[in-house]
C-alpha cells in the first residue's frame, strides 16, 4: 500500500474526505488503486475546488465495479446526488456531491488496463503490489493541445451563424453560440499561449489577466448591438491568436463574414435567403 504524499496545499475538507476513502477502498478486492488527478496536480487546489479521483480496478472486475459505484460511493461519505459522466463522454465517471463538509468529487472508474492512456500524470495514492505505478509507466500522459486548423475551417461558419441568429431576433441562440466559442476556441488558444493548460476558460483570470479582460468584450447583454459588438470582439481576439500559428487562412470566408457584420451593424439584419 502507498503512503500519500499530499500537497502542502490541500484544504482540511478535501484532506479528511481523502483519508475516509483511503481507509476504506482498499478493502474492496476489485479495486487496485486510487490517483489524484485535476488540480490537486497543479499547486492550484483551494477550498473552491473538486476533488478528481481514478478509482483503478481489476480489469476482470470492471463491469462489476461500474454496476456498483454507486454503492461504493456511497461507502465513502454521506452522498447526497451523483450521476454518471454520459454528458461529457466519459460514462465511467461518476460526478458526485458529499456533505459535511460540501464537497463535489468526481470518481472515475478505469480499468488497470486503461490507465496508462490518459492527458495528465496522476499522483498515486494508494496501489495493490505496485500494479498502478507499472501500468502508468506504459504510457505517457499526452493533453490534447488545440488544433488551429480545425478551428479555422470553422470559425467562420461559427461566426455567420451567431449573426444570423441576432439578424432573426434569437439573441439567446447568439449568446450561446458566443459562449461556445469563448470556450472552445479563445480560451483554449490563450491558455496554450500562456503555457497553461488548454482546458476552457479554467483559471484565465490568472494565467492571463490582460486577455482575460479583453474577453470581457465577448460576454454581451441581452441586445442586438450587444451581441453583435460581441461578435465582433471574438474575430478581434481570435485574429490576434490566430497570428501566434501558422495556418492556412480561409480569407475568402473571413471577407464574406466580416462584411456581413458590418452590414448588419450599418444597416440592420440583412433579409434571411430562401430555407434561412
Amino acid at each position: 500500500m502507498t503512503a500519500p504524499g499530499y500537497p502542502p496545499f490541500l484544504p482540511a475538507a478535501h484532506r479528511e474526505w481523502l483519508e475516509r476513502a483511503l481507509a476504506i477502498l482498499p478493502a474492496d478486492p476489485r479495486l487496485v488503486g486510487l490517483a489524484a488527478a485535476g488540480s490537486f496536480l497543479t499547486g492550484a487546489m483551494d477550498a473552491f475546488s473538486d476533488l478528481d479521483l481514478l478509482v483503478v480496478t481489476d480489469p476482470a472486475q470492471q463491469q462489476a465495479v461500474l454496476a456498483d459505484r454507486d454503492a461504493i460511493a456511497r461507502r465513502l461519505g454521506h452522498l447526497l446526488a451523483g450521476f454518471t459522466g454520459e454528458h461529457v463522454g466519459e460514462p465511467r465517471l461518476f460526478i458526485t456531491l458529499y456533505d459535511a463538509p460540501l464537497l463535489h468529487v468526481d470518481l472515475k472508474f478505469v480499468s488497470l488496463a486503461d490507465v496508462h492512456l490518459r492527458v495528465e500524470q496522476p499522483a498515486v495514492l494508494w496501489e495493490r503490489d505496485g500494479l498502478l505505478s507499472r501500468a502508468l509507466a506504459q504510457g505517457e500522459a499526452v493533453y490534447p493541445q488545440p488544433d488551429i486548423a480545425w478551428i479555422e475551417a470553422r470559425f467562420w461558419i461559427w461566426m455567420h451563424y451567431g449573426a444570423q441568429k441576432i439578424g432573426r431576433g434569437e439573441l439567446f441562440e447568439a449568446i450561446d453560440l458566443i459562449g461556445f466559442v469563448r470556450a472552445a476556441v479563445l480560451g483554449p488558444l490563450a491558455l496554450r499561449r500562456a503555457h497553461a493548460r488548454p482546458q476552457g476558460m479554467r483559471r484565465i483570470e490568472s494565467h492571463d489577466p490582460d486577455f482575460a479582460a479583453a474577453l470581457r468584450g465577448t460576454v454581451p447583454a441581452y441586445d442586438r448591438a450587444s451581441c453583435l459588438h460581441a461578435l465582433d470582439t471574438c474575430i478581434a481576439l481570435y485574429r490576434r491568436l490566430r497570428a501566434d500559428f501558422d495556418v492556412v487562412v480561409d480569407g475568402a470566408a473571413e471577407l464574406a463574414v466580416t462584411a456581413y457584420l458590418a452590414a448588419m451593424a450599418r444597416e440592420g439584419a440583412p433579409a434571411p435567403r430562401a430555407g434561412d
